[in-house]
């Protein structure tokens, strides 16, 4: 399978040649070479998944294959930095996600992005962006992740400060650059600490099962936590970064100021799904040998699901809605694999963690080209000017429905399917958590309703343009189909047959008590969604001045980003920052300004005898020698 590498070459060729040519090139031959190269690579994935998944399983267990492997740096006999491409269920499952959503968001540009200052610009970064996740998800060792990780990183700084003019579109990429550096230094220490023991940085050793590879670890210790732990805590750091775990969750919602095509590839196939797969990808060390990290990983999950879904439900810009349902459903996901490990089937957690990012994926990427279809028709994102445009928007309101109810997990829709998976396996974990996440789910079906009503229903606002809204062009339409059928089929993939924690075959049971809870919920809160907002009501007003207090502080983020600032601003910068200022002005500048000051005193004073004037040296001489004879002499 070595052709899998040009599914990673092509779009870095891609970015090279339409960042090179740029301007030379006109925008639609710049959108098709992007588009195209996209469409080959897309096409080249389905082709490795199908060949995987049907040639090579042995004994019921799928293979670990390498097919390109090369020694790039050697730091001792054992430890040495590779790269290669390791196709594996996990990798190959990411390769069809990342190449479909990336080329549904490049053909529905085409026409988005259509006009835009820096066109070509925009298409090599996009191209940029799909080859450093492609590299990421295909990775043989950690650190070639981490390489990728932060081309990862550089490609969202491009593409949500996309529209450099604007001073938020900045304020928002360094934002989002600047906190998941910050959680990349943990990735990093982690990583050192993990090689420094294992002496490898290889995925196939480290996941092997092999307790020789972590001899070393044992009964090493630090704080009371085992180094182990240490090293999996400080991974898990950059994984909560680049998927927004609170409470490194402050940049996401910002990141919406970039455009929306790139907001839909940010949120389903790329960066936010990336410290999913980070865990996935270490599973079985995080089970074996930090199985305590593993238990707080689904914790963290939970809360950051709790917190982001309250904070969806009073937000009123649609993207931003979707944002906080993104950082939502990715903590469904931490929770996913936090649980696997309990129950009939230890692996449920994983395998359902999985699903969820497949379908989500899907259906997340349509809920944000959804919503680039209805700012494309009405200039505005915020609900307040929406209302009633399911006359005049009837693909984008029917495809746009359907991604609703797989996010709420309403039957036969795939959300359904994969958000069951992981309540099973959450109660099998703990009664309290199932409870807490089938809350969390209620949540979300009440605030996509919410959202999907305020924008299609009622009698329709004062819009803020002067012509009347129309359907999008057929280059945006067509993803949005694509992607809705994906949406209604996806959840009958026999997943469990295909990605697992122990490569073997898993056969997907619907747990009947969860489902019917679930689904009795999701509908529920639909119900309550419709009764407040399919019409207009006064319900929701009522509700926000009883609930005034929870209502204004979830309308703010809970102060987080405030929290930030005054911690930065008042405490490191003023108390911290500004006396080592200080110091390093006064105390260190003013020493060395001193030794100069002296330094050039000194010179002005002697200079002078170094005037060339000879009768001067003959005086000093004869003066000198006068005083050397009178020392001998007298003393």
């Amino acid at each position: 399978m070595q052709y899998t590498l040009l599914i990673v070459l092509l779009p870095l060729i891609s970015f090279i040649f339409l960042g090179l040519m740029d301007s030379k090139l006109k925008p639609k031959v710049a959108g098709i070479i992007g588009t195209s190269v996209l469409g080959i690579i897309t096409a080249l994935s389905y082709t490795a998944a199908f060949e995987y998944f049907t040639m090579h399983k042995i004994a019921g267990v799928y293979e670990r294959l390498i097919p390109l492997h090369i020694e790039w740096v050697r730091f001792t006999e054992f430890l040495h930095i590779d790269l290669g491409i390791l196709l594996d269920p996990i990798s190959i499952m990411m390769l069809v996600v990342i190449t479909t959503v990336s080329f549904m968001v490049n053909l529905y540009s085409t026409s988005y992005m259509h006009g835009e200052k820096g066109f070509q610009r925009y298409f090599a970064f996009l191209s940029l962006f799909t080859f450093s996740m492609l590299g990421l998800v295909i990775a043989t060792n950690i650190f070639q992740m981490y390489i990728f990780w932060e081309l990862v990183g550089v490609s969202s700084y491009l593409l949500i400060g996309f529209y450099y003019t604007k001073p938020s579109a900045v304020a928002a990429a360094k934002k989002a650059f600047i906190v998941t550096r910050f959680a990349d230094l943990g990735f990093l220490v982690g990583i050192l600490f993990l090689s420094f023991y294992t002496k490898t940085f290889d995925f196939g050793i480290l996941t092997s099962g092999n307790p020789n590879v972590f001899a070393s670890t044992v009964g090493v210790s630090f704080m009371g936590l085992s180094v182990m732990s240490w090293a999996m805590g400080l991974i898990f750091i950059g994984g909560a970064g680049k998927s927004a775990m609170f409470p490194l969750q402050i940049w996401l919602p910002d990141a919406m100021e970039g455009p929306t095509p790139v907001s839909a590839l940010i949120h389903a196939a790329t960066m936010v799904v990336a410290g999913v797969y980070l865990v996935a990808r270490l599973f079985p060390v995080y089970e074996v040998y930090a199985p305590d990290v593993l238990h707080g990983i689904a914790y963290i999950g939970a809360f950051t699901s709790l917190f982001a879904a309250v904070i969806a439900c009073v937000q009123t810009d649609i993207k931003r809605v979707l944002a906080f349902s993104t950082i939502s459903q990715i903590g469904f996901m931490m929770v996913g694999l936090g649980v696997s490990g309990y129950g009939a089937h230890e692996g449920l957690g994983y395998m359902a963690s999985m699903f969820h990012l497949f379908t989500h994926a899907m259906f997340k990427a349509l809920l944000f080209l959804g919503a680039g279809s209805v700012i494309h028709a009405v200039h505005s994102n915020e609900m307040k000017d929406m209302g009633g445009l399911r006359k005049y928007m009837p693909i984008t309101n029917y495809t746009f429905l359907i991604a609703c109810l797989a996010i709420a997990g309403i039957y036969p829709f795939s959300g359904f399917f994969s958000k069951d998976e992981i309540l099973a396996a959450t109660f099998e974990f703990s009664p309290y958590l199932g409870g807490v996440m089938s809350i969390i789910a209620g949540l979300t079906a009440f605030y996509m309703f919410r959202l999907y009503y305020s924008i299609f229903w009622g009698k329709g606002h004062k819009h803020a343009h002067d012509h009347t809204p129309h359907e999008s062009p057929l280059a945006m339409s067509i993803p949005l189909i694509f992607l809705a059928v994906v949406t209604i089929f996806a959840g009958f993939i026999p997943f469990g047959h295909f990605v697992t924690s122990d490569l073997a075959n898993y056969d997907i049971h619907l747990d009947m008590t969860v489902a019917v809870m679930s689904v009795s919920i999701a509908i529920f809160s639909i119900g309550i969604a419709t009764l407040m907002y399919r019409k207009e009501s006064k319900i929701p007003n009522i509700m926000g001045k009883t609930f005034s207090h929870l209502h204004k502080s979830a309308s703010n983020r809970f102060y987080i980003d405030e929290v930030y600032i005054f911690i930065t601003k008042k405490i490191i910068f003023k108390n911290i920052s500004t006396p080592i200022a200080w110091f390093d002005k006064h105390i260190i500048d003013a020493t060395m300004d001193g030794f100069a000051g002296v330094t050039q005193w000194t010179s002005v004073k002697i200079k002078g005898f170094q005037s060339g004037q000879v009768q001067q040296y003959a005086y000093i001489f004869l003066l000198g020698t006068l005083i050397i004879a009178a020392l001998v002499l007298f003393v």
